[in-house]
């Protein structure tokens, strides 16, 4: 791939993924965005001159107006060439909440960061994806042409759903589920293919320490995933391990 973009790249699974394109020489321009680089980030940001670090901030809906001169950042780099990997990784969670003790600023926030963020970033890099897609008409449609991974989660599926609660979370990962399915309808005639993604439950931040995958683990299977994804798989709900998950 000559181009990816990684948002929440300041820790977890995001900054496992700079790390792992850069180990493993994936991508000649990785494009990293957080609210505030983490002092890793930009030494690695130092150290390899193909890693550019960009301001991004999901959690309030007023600054999705700059997702635009972000594209414009990245196009000035990458050029006809376009972007061929969206990571929509970003996102946020909130403790087991039951029903009684839901609130609406916990909804809105997972909404807004989780479903709303990656939507409107994805409408913004839409010329550059359709760059890539176009300039590699001679590579089969996947990762080399144009790909939108949207990071999700087992806790999204609906089917799968035997414990209730986590109101904010499961809402807003169902929600970016129900986009991905759009985006691979309303994308195909660009040839960009569109996947969810379910990370594992992984060792960060946001999984705790009771998780049973480490990042490493899970991030090399998230790219052994998207290395094999074709035509046919566009619209799907994926593990990192690339089983199929109900919707």
């Amino acid at each position: 791939m000559k181009s990816v973009l990684i948002t929440g790249a300041n820790r977890g699974l995001g900054l496992g993924m700079v790390n792992y394109l850069i180990k493993q020489n994936k991508a000649q321009n990785i494009f990293a965005t957080c609210r505030k680089p983490s002092e890793e980030l930009n030494q690695l940001a130092q150290q390899n001159k193909h890693l550019h670090i960009l301001q991004l901030v999901f959690a309030d809906v007023k600054n999705l107006e700059s997702f635009n001169d972000v594209s414009s950042q990245i196009g000035k780099v990458v050029g006809s060439d376009g972007l061929n990997l969206l990571m929509n990784n970003a996102g946020v969670t909130t403790k087991f909440t039951k029903l009684p003790l839901v609130k609406a600023e916990q909804l809105l926030e997972n909404l807004t960061v989780n479903t709303v963020a990656p939507i409107m970033l994805t409408k913004s890099l839409l010329p550059l994806l359709k760059q890539a897609a176009e300039s590699n008409s001679d590579k089969p449609v996947g990762a080399q042409r144009a790909l939108v991974v949207n990071m999700s989660s087992v806790l999204g599926s609906i089917a799968q759903n035997d414990q209730g609660g986590f109101y904010p979370y499961r809402c807003s990962k169902a929600a970016l589920n129900a986009a991905t399915k759009s985006m691979s309808i309303d994308l195909k005639k660009d040839n960009i293919l569109v996947a969810s993604m379910h990370p594992g439950w992984v060792k960060t931040d946001m999984g705790g320490k009771n998780a049973p995958l480490d990042v490493e683990t899970s991030i090399a299977g998230i790219f052994a995933t998207i290395e094999k994804l074709g035509e046919e798989d566009s619209g799907k709900f994926l593990q990192y391990d690339g089983t199929e998950l109900p919707w």
